[in-house]
């Protein structure tokens, strides 16, 4: 079972909880012990698993990405300006994959899934993918 995630960001880097929508998809799906992917098919974007009981945690994220990928340096040479998002993209990485049990992703006490937007504001795709078994 496939779906498609539409998601608008509002900023040049965000980190989206989409937590809910995964688990409201496993639930459609009637699927009760399996494998969700959330896949995010832009070179620009990631997917990661982190807390999310704590806001800062967003912002500390964000903040250290943007002090190791730097938005300009005089070495980059991407013609379109967005080397750092590029690099952030590759750190967060375009997939993850989360167990199902019992009808739950089985995530840790103060986990939750984001799409993470590294060269917004754009309207993006993400795919849930459950396999069952």
């Amino acid at each position: 079972m496939l779906h498609t995630l539409d998601i608008s960001t509002k900023g040049r880097d965000e980190l989206r909880d989409i937590t809910r929508e995964v688990l409201s998809f496993v639930n459609k799906s009637g699927v009760k012990n399996g494998i969700a992917v959330v896949y995010c098919p832009h070179t620009t974007a990631g997917i990661a698993i982190n807390e999310n009981a704590d806001p800062d945690v967003k912002h500390d994220v964000l903040m250290r990405l943007d002090e190791v990928y730097p938005w300009e340096h005089p070495k980059y040479r991407h013609s379109e300006g967005n080397t750092a998002s590029h690099l952030k993209s590759i750190t967060a990485g375009p997939s993850q994959s989360i167990i199902i049990h019992d009808g739950e992703l089985l995530l840790g006490r103060w986990q939750g899934i984001y799409f993470c937007e590294f060269d917004g504001p754009r309207n993006r795709k993400c795919y849930l993918k459950i396999i069952e078994g």
